[in-house]
């Protein structure tokens, strides 16, 4: 998950399909530290997830997407990059620790996570997809993280499958969603 604190200014986090099969993710949504489904938000742009891809979810609109591209990218966005939305009263990844549930449409709690506090400019790895608390950061060159131009640590869209299975892991980044969760 990415931290309101980057340069975009905006909390992120990416789902990977670490299955052999598409994932329709049509209806899911997620909330934050409460856990709750009546809390939770859409998350909309993205309504499936293909075999072994990355999809970032941004808290924002297309002027944040833009810039988070620009903060992760620069110029040289990889062609396929998948970027959705969500937004909502009361929705927000912590820097200082939080959690994160991801529900289906049929409300089923898909991820839960948890992460303390974030270090500045690094995302969490979790490419594992392990639910649970968070603590791993990101290293370049580690599971596909890199440098980016705007000098953060972490892999937005960049799938590290372990090996095949049917699971939809979760990555999160908090500057500092298999969970990677980015946090600052």
């Amino acid at each position: 998950m990415g931290s309101q604190q980057a340069a975009y200014g905006a909390d992120w986090f990416e789902l990977t399909n670490n299955g052999a099969t598409a994932v329709d993710i049509t209806g899911w949504t997620m909330d934050d530290g409460s856990n709750s489904f009546a809390n939770s938000v859409a998350l909309t742009g993205i309504t499936s997830i293909q075999p072994g891809q990355a999809v970032i979810f941004i808290e924002g609109d297309s002027v944040v997407v833009d810039n988070f591209k620009t903060a992760w990218f620069g110029s040289s966005v990889p062609s396929g990059l998948a970027i959705g939305t969500y937004s909502g009263s009361g929705i927000g990844l912590s820097s200082g620790g939080d959690g994160l549930t991801v529900f289906d449409a049929a409300t089923n709690p898909v991820m839960v996570v948890s992460f303390g506090a974030g270090t500045a400019n690094f995302t969490f790895d979790n490419t594992l997809g392990a639910s649970g608390a968070l603590g791993t950061l990101s290293a370049v060159g580690v599971n596909g993280a890199f440098l980016s131009p705007a000098g953060e640590v972490g892999s937005p869209g960049v799938s590290a499958v372990p090996e095949p299975g049917s699971c939809v892991a979760l990555l999160l980044g908090l500057a500092g969603t298999c969970v990677r969760r980015r946090r600052q």
